[in-house]
C-alpha cells in the first residue's frame, strides 16, 4: 500500500471487485477521453480470480481517498520500450478533478517504480486536448516529448496522442531538489 497526504493507492481485493466492476462500466463517468466500451463483469472477475490483475505485463491499483472510497485507478503495464513502463490513471466521479488525487497516485506510483524495479523510463500518454492529464504529467516532472498521429482509436474515431516521458536520472534530481 502506498499512502499519500490525499489517497491511498493500493491492489484490489475481493472484497472491491463488485464495486471496481461498476465504477468500471460506469460510461457517464469516463469523459471525453476514455473508450465507451463496456468490460466483461465476468471476464473481469475471471481475471481477477486468476491473476488478481497484477503479472508481469501490467499492474492494477486502486486510488483511495481518505475515507477509503474508492475514487480512481492506475495502473503501469509494458510500454513499447524494454526498460520502460507506461502509466494510465482515471478517475471515477469527475467531481473530484481537480483536487489532487490523480497527481498524488501518479507520484505515488513514479516512486514506487522507480525504487523497486530497475526501469528507466516511465510514460504517459494522453489525447492532446485533455490539459487536466497534462497538468498531471508537468506536475509529476514528466517532459513532453511529441505527439504520435492517430494512434488511438476512442469513441469511433481515431485520435493523436502526446507522449511524456521521465528518466530515471530525472526523478532523481526532482527528490534530490526537493530535499533540499
Amino acid at each position: 500500500m502506498l499512502k499519500g497526504t490525499l489517497c491511498t493507492v493500493r491492489h484490489l481485493l475481493a472484497a472491491d471487485l463488485n464495486d471496481y466492476i461498476a465504477k468500471v462500466n460506469d460510461l457517464p463517468s469516463r469523459g471525453e477521453f476514455f473508450s465507451m466500451q463496456f468490460k466483461s463483469p465476468e471476464a473481469m472477475r475471471r481475471d481477477f480470480m486468476q491473476t488478481g490483475f497484477v503479472s508481469e505485463d501490467s499492474e492494477l491499483f486502486l486510488i483511495e481517498d481518505l475515507h477509503q472510497n474508492i475514487i480512481g485507478t492506475i495502473t503501469h503495464f509494458k510500454s513499447r520500450t524494454p526498460a520502460g513502463r507506461e502509466i494510465g490513471y482515471r478517475l471515477f466521479d469527475q467531481q473530484r478533478s481537480g483536487r489532487g488525487y490523480t497527481t498524488e497516485a501518479t507520484r505515488l506510483l513514479v516512486n514506487y517504480l522507480f525504487m523497486a524495479y530497475p526501469y528507466h523510463r516511465l510514460e504517459l500518454l494522453m489525447d492532446p486536448f485533455n490539459t487536466a492529464s497534462e497538468r498531471i504529467a508537468q506536475k509529476c516532472g514528466f517532459t513532453q516529448e511529441g505527439l504520435m498521429r492517430q494512434a488511438f482509436f476512442i469513441n469511433g474515431a481515431m485520435h493523436d496522442v502526446k507522449m511524456y516521458s521521465l528518466l530515471r536520472h530525472e526523478w532523481q534530481a526532482n527528490l534530490a531538489a526537493l530535499q533540499s
